[in-house]
């Protein structure tokens, strides 16, 4: 098994970093390799809104010049996915929206690529804010019917200057606990395979309210 985590801080080894690594350091302690890439130093657009990845079905965003075909490949193959974020004015990062915007729509238009992967987010922050980010990561996962596995309270973790997160024991533990039951969930599944048949897939049911 493999997750495969996505760091959308522009600091390669930041406070988001930090955390990400605090929860992969227990994925790989359960046999699960782990795998960090980074986003928030990258150049990526944002979704064009045209549609095309959903009229060609080639699992693939229009706008190939920067990394994010790549990602969607590296989210199909693993069997877990984490997303951390630091806190820019208590939203996610620009970058990593823009990232997301455009993956989640590839991976839910071409058949639901993530659909019942297990996926959790973490977040670091400064003082406030966090949660909004949290709460914007999640949305990603819930839109995409992954597994979501929780800690003893919310994955935000705290620091200011690269590496402050270390001393956030509270944040620390968190991260510690949310990387074991991601562990212990990503068993369960792959454990169920074969003996516990999932739900079939709905077609994606869309109105508005302008009749």
């Amino acid at each position: 098994m493999k997750v495969v985590a996505f760091n959308g801080s522009p600091n390669a080894e930041g406070n988001t970093w930090h955390a990400l690594k605090m929860v992969t350091d227990e994925l790989e302690k359960a046999g699960i390799a782990t795998e960090i890439v980074q986003v928030g130093n990258k150049a990526v657009r944002g979704c064009l809104a045209c549609g095309q990845c959903a009229k060609q079905q080639n699992e693939q965003c229009i706008q190939a010049d920067d990394p994010v075909n790549e990602w969607i490949q590296l989210m199909k193959g693993a069997d877990g996915i984490l997303l951390g974020t630091p806190v820019h004015f208590s939203a996610m990062a620009g970058t990593m929206k823009s990232f997301l915007d455009r993956a989640f729509y590839v991976t839910g238009c071409n058949g639901g690529m993530l659909r019942h992967k297990v996926g959790a987010a973490v977040v670091a922050v400064r003082r406030s804010g966090g949660l909004p980010a949290f709460n914007q990561l999640n949305n990603f996962l819930c839109y995409a019917e992954m597994l979501i596995p929780t800690s003893n309270y919310w994955n935000v973790i705290h620091g200011a200057r690269p590496g402050e997160a270390a001393k956030d024991d509270e944040g620390a533990q968190i991260m510690r606990i949310l990387g074991k039951n991601m562990a212990w969930l990503l068993r369960l599944v792959e454990h169920g395979k074969g003996t516990i048949v999932p739900p079939a897939r709905e077609g994606k049911v869309r109105m508005n309210f302008i009749r």
